[in-house]
């Protein structure tokens, strides 16, 4: 990997910290170990932009590279608590013409069976590194478990994923969670337990869409005590206001100590409630002390498929969970695939489209949402040593804008990321890699998968 392990960064914004001010940063060996107010504009003699500056000039005479920022934000690098990448990229393959969830559900189930091993990791690793490319260096990814097609189907996605995970740890941060099937008590469930004995990271689901989701929640609290791993669910995502697994899930996580390590997802159910009941589920999950993770953009294109006027959008309650003291993070889902045909893994443009959903977009709403998409997905992930701070890990992304309303506004294309110790994007096309292996497997990745449409090519 092309790394220069100690930089000295000047005339640096935080909003995430201090926004009065100007910082000089310090890295050595890839950990921050000096983060400094500074007069404004003072530059050290030594230092380059970062046009100037490319990680092949090496450092000075004083073992240091000296680097301007020019006044604009470092964030820590993002972390998408909640995406699909083995079915990213196969809208090709799969196709939805309702745009319904259930039709999504039913028609990657049956079209999963085909995809080969090498398939699915290239799909993984694509999504992976463009959502790198976009400055995030860390994600949690549900995994496809097919059971019902056969325990090899289910087995091949996480050995693809496990693959694809090692490839990418010099680069990206994946935390690998499979989604046992709903339904799923007549299944093979020994070959959960498998996926969770060859390293997966935690055990999700969607129990909602069970026939019988509190047996389903109660044998996934069993098999993540067992392995001593946390919990990440798929949570209501319906319209319907009467489906409410949320509760048992509460239940749960209180019953068996588990609170603090089960985050659950889309809650979109909240959205078509009455206010006396949603806020009645919202303190049921304070007092468990659930995790929460927003998918809006998913959310917008897939829910009230079946309404007249008015229809409902589905986005839950993001505000009013956030003010309830829950931690919730917004994150990308799905990237081109049937669930959702569009997406690329920003996370900026992902909590642009939060802001629009949940009416956030006064100067305290965009900074929430600058922290929905770092520090509080990372406290998702269970990540420690994240923040900008001395003695933590430098993973970081240097953007183009010098204000979080810039930001919003621009969704600047120019952005630096650095992360496990190196840059990795100068800022150039996302294609542009630092280092020969991430090129290697960004071309490799991007041969595998396709935006070709074989019906329309037909045409």
């Amino acid at each position: 990997m092309a790394s220069i392990m100690n930089m000295d960064l000047v005339n640096v914004r935080l909003p995430m910290e201090d926004e009065g001010h100007l910082f000089r940063l310090s890295i050595r060996e890839g950990v921050w170990t000096q983060i400094q107010n500074q007069e404004a504009n003072a530059a050290h003699s030594d230092a380059m932009s970062l046009e100037q500056w490319k990680p092949q000039l090496g450092t000075g005479e004083s073992g240091i590279s000296f680097i301007d920022i020019e006044g604009k934000i470092i964030l820590p690098g993002f972390v998408d608590a909640h995406m699909h990448l083995d079915k990213s990229f196969s809208l090709t393959s799969v196709e939805n013409r309702s745009g319904t969830l259930e039709e999504a559900v039913r028609n990657y189930s049956s079209a999963s069976p085909l995809f080969t091993k090498n398939e699915i990791k290239s799909r993984i690793m694509r999504s992976a590194l463009q959502a790198l490319s976009f400055g995030t260096t860390h994600v949690r990814t549900h995994l496809d478990f097919n059971l019902r097609a056969s325990r090899e189907v289910a087995l091949r996605t996480i050995e693809a994923a496990l693959e694809a995970k090692e490839a990418l740890a010099p680069y990206i941060s994946l935390q690998l969670f499979p989604m046992c099937p709903y339904n799923f008590m007549s299944l093979d469930v020994d070959a959960v337990e498998e996926a969770l004995r060859m390293g997966v990271d935690g055990i999700g689901g969607a129990p909602h869409l069970s026939l019988t989701p509190k047996e389903d929640i109660d044998f996934i609290f069993k098999l993540a005590e067992k392995y001593d791993v946390p919990i990440d669910l798929h949570c209501d995502e319906t319209d319907n206001p009467a489906t409410r697994t949320i509760d048992h899930i509460a239940l749960r996580t209180k019953s068996e100590g588990y609170s603090g390590r089960v985050t659950v997802d889309h809650l979109c159910a909240l959205a078509s409630m009455t206010d006396q009941d949603a806020h009645g589920i919202i303190e049921r999950m304070v007092d468990a002390r659930l995790k929460a993770v927003s998918l809006p953009a998913v959310n917008l294109y897939l829910q009230g498929r079946q309404d007249s006027f008015p229809v409902r959008r589905g986005v839950t309650r993001l505000k009013e969970i956030w003010e309830a003291g829950i931690p919730i993070a917004v994150a990308s889902d799905n990237i081109h695939d049937p669930f959702h045909p569009f997406g690329r893994g920003d996370l900026l443009q992902i909590a642009l489209i939060g802001s629009y959903a949940a009416h956030m977009g006064r100067p305290d709403d965009l900074r929430t949402l600058l922290r929905m998409i770092t520090d509080v997905p990372a406290k998702v992930l269970g990540l420690t040593s994240y923040e900008v701070k001395a003695g933590n890990h430098a993973n970081f992304i240097i953007i183009d804008g010098s204000t979080p309303e810039e930001l919003f506004t621009m969704l600047p294309e120019r952005r630096w990321v650095y992360s496990q110790g190196s840059f990795v994007r100068m800022a150039a096309n996302k294609a542009e890699w630092q280092d020969k292996t991430l090129a290697h497997y960004w071309q490799e990745a991007s041969e595998n998968v396709s935006f070709h449409n074989h019906e329309f090519a037909k045409g």
